[in-house]
């Protein structure tokens, strides 16, 4: 069983955040479904993440294309995970279900916390996976350093 973590960004924009999350599960082994709701808003995290350089090169892909099951990251609009992603990273309110959360190593929803319609609909999805029984963490930026402000077990 997994756990759903939730990081309420308010100092780093997403571009700067989710490479670094990114870093941080691949560190694990874990392959990633990065899942959005916008297609454009994927393809600009795509060219964000081919932006960072040698130092920082995270392996990627867009999903539609022939190697979407051997992507280590794969950026999507879909629920499907063709890559048997480990970890999903949910961005911009894309949906994550108990069932996922239960399946997978981790689920992390990215939201923007200037954004109050985010922040709403974040806590909607914190009650709806804490209801169901799903581990999470709540993490937040306030202070410049990540700092874990809320935890729930689940049942």
């Amino acid at each position: 069983m997994g756990a759903a973590y939730f990081y309420h960004l308010t100092q780093a924009p997403l571009d700067t955040t989710l490479p670094r999350l990114l870093e941080k599960a691949r560190g694990a082994g874990w392959a990633i479904a990065v899942r959005g709701v916008d297609p454009g808003r994927m393809e600009w995290l795509d060219q964000k993440l081919w932006l960072l350089g040698d130092e920082s090169f995270l392996a990627h892909g867009l999903a539609g294309g022939p190697y979407d099951r051997l992507q280590p990251i794969l950026l999507t609009t879909s629920s499907d995970t063709p890559n048997e992603a480990a970890c999903i990273m949910s961005v911009d309110g894309a949906a994550v279900s108990a069932e996922e959360v239960n399946t997978t190593e981790r689920v992390c929803i990215l939201f923007d916390g200037h954004d109050p319609e985010a922040v709403q609909h974040a806590r909607g999805q914190w009650k709806a996976l804490t209801d169901a029984g799903c581990p999470a963490q709540y993490w937040s930026e306030e202070t410049g350093v990540w700092q874990k402000k809320a935890e729930s077990g689940g049942s």
